[in-house]
């Protein structure tokens, strides 16, 4: 089978900081905000959006999300 250079790349850099943190969840988390933070770039965060099917139960129901 074929194996995608770049993607066994981002796999190892992936392996490598997770084993930095123990595999702990929470400090690679924490770990990639402080980053994020130190990058110095304009981070946006938008609403979680509704999955389409709830969209149209809500509006088969009569009810508007702008009401």
């Amino acid at each position: 089978m074929w194996k995608d250079p770049i993607v066994e790349e981002v796999r190892k850099v992936r392996e490598k900081h997770a084993a930095r943190f123990d595999y702990d969840l929470a400090r690679i988390f924490q770990d990639l905000q402080e980053q994020e933070r130190q990058s110095g770039r304009k981070v946006v965060s938008l609403p979680p959006k509704r999955p389409l099917e709830v969209e149209a139960r809500l509006k088969v129901d009569g009810f508007s999300p702008e009401e």
